[in-house]
């Protein structure tokens, strides 16, 4: 409570699961879950300061991870029977994984409509953007806060800027698009750069995402007082440009989408989004259902609730089989919080405490 970051007030964890479509994911108020976020593994190469310790973190044991068939099981038990329409593959940083391309390569066999995206922080994307392409990957989010060195080495305490641009034009190249960019600004760092980053995007066709720093730091280190906002975000673009609502509808997008143009022309320059967490939460639309990199259900990004299906998975006979998974999936989904307790009126912010997962860990 020091850094004023409030507790989370959980939905009614435990309820039975009644009504609804029984072979989707839906949860008590009504939200179905269409969108997966898997994570692959907890490592990364990277130490932004947002997420993890300078020193790192204890990585899981290769046997605590999913294997690439538990991966490709649970993938098709959301897809073929829990109503699955979109997967992204996260991490941690998913292209240390040494299998990743045959994963890929082994959902697209099995659904070959299914859109496929990866979250990766670009370093060594420029070796391995073609196989993923050739695999069967749709698109990318790199993440990449600055187009400075100094700032990318102080806010990820590692020097590869130049290997992340390389990893994005290696991308595009790889016809891995609609490219998004995702930042995250820190005051006083990389804060006066969303202009010059905005206008590289939009040169080349990218779309910029700039992402509220949400309390998952493993430091702990997050208070609201230290963060950019969305409405800051919008006063620093307004500077050079002229926003305005995207007229296409939203439809459940994390982002907030602007068009972009310059002061006093008509010349539509591009898009940007905006991804409020914290201060203008989306959680009444929420459509996500997250598996952390050891087989966890968390219904929420910001949960301290998780329901283990490794276990089950691996648990042998009767126990194991797909009925099984599939409703301990949905009950884990049914109890979903209404709302995690950041800006929502009604849920102050005594109603929320930070997870004690870091973002590596939890797989955005």
């Amino acid at each position: 409570m020091a850094l004023g970051i409030p507790e989370m007030r959980p939905g009614t964890v435990g309820a039975p699961r009644t009504g609804g479509d029984a072979s989707g994911l839906l949860d008590q108020f009504g939200r179905t879950a269409t969108d997966m976020r898997l994570s692959l593994t907890d490592k990364c190469n990277l130490r932004c300061s947002y997420c993890m310790p300078e020193a790192g973190l204890e990585w899981l044991k290769k046997d605590k991870l999913l294997t690439a068939d538990e991966i490709v099981r649970l993938v098709g038990l959301g897809v073929d029977r829990l109503g699955v329409r979109e997967l992204r593959l996260t991490g941690g940083e998913p292209l240390v994984r040494a299998d990743l391309v045959e994963i890929i390569a082994a959902l697209r066999r099995n659904h070959p409509k299914l859109p496929i995206s990866l979250t990766t922080n670009g370093v060594g994307l420029a070796k391995r953007a073609q196989a993923l392409a050739d695999a069967g990957l749709t698109r990318l989010n790199v993440s990449m806060d600055t187009l400075r060195h100094d700032a990318f080495l102080q806010l990820t305490r590692r020097p590869f800027l130049d290997q992340v641009l390389a990893g994005i034009e290696a991308a595009a190249a790889a016809g891995l698009t609609p490219l998004k960019i995702n930042a995250v600004l820190l005051r006083g760092i990389n804060d006066a750069h969303a202009a010059e980053l905005l206008q590289w995007s939009l040169d080349r066709g990218y779309e910029l995402r700039f992402i509220e720093q949400m309390p998952l730091d493993a430091d702990h280190g997050w208070t609201r007082e230290g963060m950019i906002t969305a409405a800051e975000i919008r006063d620093l673009l307004a500077a050079d440009f002229d926003l305005s609502a995207d007229p296409r509808a939203r439809d459940g997008a994390p982002a907030e989408r602007f068009e972009v143009r310059r002061h006093g022309s008509a010349e539509l320059l591009g898009t940007v989004g905006i991804i409020a967490s914290v201060t203008e939460p989306f959680c009444a639309d929420c459509r996500r259902t997250r598996i952390t990199a050891e087989g966890k259900v968390m219904s929420c990004l910001f949960s301290r609730t998780e329901v283990d299906l490794l276990a089950l998975l691996r648990a042998g006979g009767s126990a194991a089989d797909d009925d099984a998974v599939a409703a301990r999936w949905q009950d884990a989904m049914w109890a979903k919080p209404r709302a995690h307790g950041m800006g929502h009126p009604g849920l102050g912010d005594a109603d929320f405490v930070q997870p004690d997962r870091s973002m590596s860990a939890i797989g955005g």
